[in-house]
C-alpha cells in the first residue's frame, strides 16, 4: 500500500468504505471522534460534505485529556467548527490528569462509549489511517506480540468503525489542503518520550532509509497477513474444539484432557487461551505456557496458580480453568434447634437454601431424616475441610474418600456443604454419604432437614 491517485480515488475509496459499514443504509446516529488533528478533521469533512448521511445524524465527540494547557481551546475550536458545519457537538474534560498515553487512551475511548450510548448510535468513527496501523503493528512487534496482535486495528469492530485506514497520512493531507479543511497541530505528537512518537519520527524514518525504503507498507502487509491468519484460525477453532468436550460452569471452563494432547502444543496454547477469554480470563504468555506444561503433566487433585486468583487444576480427565478452589464467600448456618427455620449458607462462592421442620424440607433437591433424641444440637452447616470423616454402617471413613468414590472433581469438594452436629461429627454430606444410626426408627419422630441450590 502507498500513497496513490487524487483526491477523486481517494473518495471512490472512502465511499466503498462507507457502503462496507452500512453507513448510507442505517438511520442511526454516527459519532465521530474528532480531536482536531489533521486526520479527524478531514475524516469529518467526508462525511459531512461527502452527501453520504444526514448531518443530523452525524454527532462530534470530542475529549480533552488536560495534559496541555491549551487542550481545552482545541475542543472549544472544534465545537466552533461543528456548530458551522450544522452538527451536533458533544464534549468532556478529564477528571484530574490521566496516567500516560494507556490512561488517556482509556479514559478518551471511555467518554466516547458514552456518548455512543446516550445518542443511540451503533459506530465511533476514528480517523487512524494507514500510518497509524504501521506504528501500532510495529509497536506490538518491539512488545513481543502474537499473531492475533500482529493484525493491528481493525477497520470495524468493538463499536469502532475506522474508515481511513487504507489511507496514508500525505493523502489526508493533500485532500485538507485541497478541500481547505484547517486542523490544530498537537505539539506533544512530536514529543519522543512517548513511545508511539519515538517510533513515528526515529525508528520507520530510520528503517526506511536505512534498512528498506518499503518499511511502512511491509508492515501493512504483515498485519493483513495476520488478519488473513486469525481469520483462518477461526474458521478451524469449532472443528478443534468439537472433540474436547467442553463445559462451563460455575466452577470454570474445563477440557477432555486426552483430546487436548492430541494437539501440537502451539494449537494447545491458542486453544487456551481462547478456553480462557470464554471463561473470562486473560492469559498472558506466562499462564498460557503454565496451562499447556500443567495439561501434559499436572495430577488429578492438583492445580497452578494463574493470574488475579484464578487457576489450573486437574479433575480426573478433565482441566478446568476458573476461580481458585475455596475462592469466594463463605459462611456456616447454624441450626439450634428443632423449631421451623429457614436460611442460606455460601460455600466456596456457592449459595444454599437450607430449610428445617417446614414442608419446604419436605420437597427440597436433598433431604435428611435426623432423630432428634440422638442427634445433638445445635448443627452446623459448613464446607469440608481435609480430614473429616464419616461413619458408616462399615466402619469411619474419609471424606476424601468419599468424594473420589463419587467421582466428585477436586474443585467441587469446597462447595459441598457438610453438616455436622455439636459435637462436629459429621452427619450428612448431600448426594455423597449420610451416617450410620442418624435416621429414626419408623416408629419416632423424625425432624427433616432440606437443602438446595440458591
Amino acid at each position: 500500500m502507498s500513497p496513490r491517485g487524487g483526491t477523486s480515488e481517494l473518495l471512490a475509496r472512502f465511499a466503498r468504505e462507507v457502503d462496507a459499514a452500512g453507513i448510507r443504509a442505517s438511520s442511526a446516529p454516527l459519532v465521530v471522534a474528532v480531536s482536531g488533528g489533521m486526520d479527524s478533521m478531514v475524516l469529518l469533512h467526508l462525511l459531512r460534505f461527502g452527501g453520504y448521511l444526514e448531518p443530523s445524524r452525524i454527532v462530534v465527540a470530542s475529549f480533552d485529556h488536560g495534559m496541555r494547557p491549551e487542550s481545552a481551546s482545541d475542543v472549544s475550536w472544534v465545537r466552533g467548527v461543528a456548530r458551522a458545519w450544522g452538527v451536533d457537538f458533544r464534549g468532556a474534560r478529564a477528571d484530574g490528569l490521566p496516567s500516560g498515553e494507556e490512561g488517556a487512551r482509556v479514559a478518551r475511548h471511555r467518554f466516547l462509549r458514552e456518548v455512543r450510548n446516550a445518542v443511540g448510535a451503533e459506530w465511533i468513527a476514528t480517523g487512524h489511517h494507514a500510518d497509524d496501523q504501521a506504528e501500532t503493528v510495529l509497536f506490538r512487534v518491539l512488545r513481543g506480540t502474537g499473531i492475533r496482535g500482529l493484525a493491528g486495528m481493525s477497520t470495524l469492530g468493538s463499536g469502532l468503525w475506522r474508515p481511513l485506514l487504507d489511507m496514508w497520512e500525505e493523502e489526508l493531507a493533500r485532500y485538507a489542503r485541497e478541500r481547505g479543511v484547517g486542523w490544530r497541530d498537537d505539539p506533544t505528537n512530536r514529543d519522543l518520550r512517548y513511545s508511539r512518537n519515538a517510533i513515528r519520527h526515529v525508528l520507520i524514518p530510520a528503517a526506511e532509509a536505512r534498512v528498506h525504503p518499503g518499511a511502512r507498507r511491509a508492515l501493512i502487509r504483515l498485519a493483513e497477513t495476520a488478519r488473513a491468519d486469525e481469520s483462518a484460525w477461526i474458521s478451524l477453532l469449532p472443528g478443534l474444539l468439537a472433540p474436547l468436550d467442553v463445559t462451563e460452569g460455575e466452577a470454570g471452563i474445563s477440557f477432555l484432557r486426552e483430546r487436548m494432547l492430541a494437539y501440537h502444543p502451539a494449537v494447545q496454547a491458542r486453544l487456551a487461551r481462547h478456553l480462557a477469554a470464554r471463561a473470562g480470563l486473560s492469559l498472558g504468555s506466562v499462564g498460557t505456557r503454565r496451562v499447556v506444561e500443567f495439561t501434559s503433566s499436572g495430577q488429578s487433585g492438583h492445580a497452578v496458580s494463574l493470574a488475579s486468583g484464578a487457576e489450573c487444576r486437574r479433575e480426573f480427565d478433565r482441566i478446568v480453568m476458573g476461580a481458585a478452589v475455596g475462592a469466594g464467600e463463605d459462611t456456616v448456618l447454624v441450626v439450634e434447634g428443632t423449631t421451623v427455620g429457614e436460611g442460606k449458607v455460601v460455600l466456596g462462592g456457592r449459595a444454599y437454601r437450607v430449610s428445617w421442620g417446614t414442608p419446604a424440607a419436605l420437597e427440597a433437591r436433598w433431604g435428611l431424616r435426623l432423630d432428634p433424641e440422638t442427634v445433638s444440637f445445635p448443627l452446623r452447616i459448613r464446607s469440608w475441610v481435609p480430614g473429616d470423616r464419616i461413619r458408616t454402617h462399615g466402619g469411619t471413613r474419609k471424606l476424601k474418600k468419599c468424594f473420589l468414590e463419587a467421582r466428585l472433581p477436586p474443585g467441587e469438594r469446597h462447595r459441598v456443604p457438610v453438616v455436622t452436629d455439636a459435637g462436629g461429627r459429621v452427619l450428612w454430606v448431600p448426594g455423597v454419604a449420610e451416617a450410620a444410626g442418624v435416621a429414626p426408627p419408623t416408629d419416632r419422630q423424625s425432624f427433616r432437614i432440606g437443602l438446595d441450590h440458591a
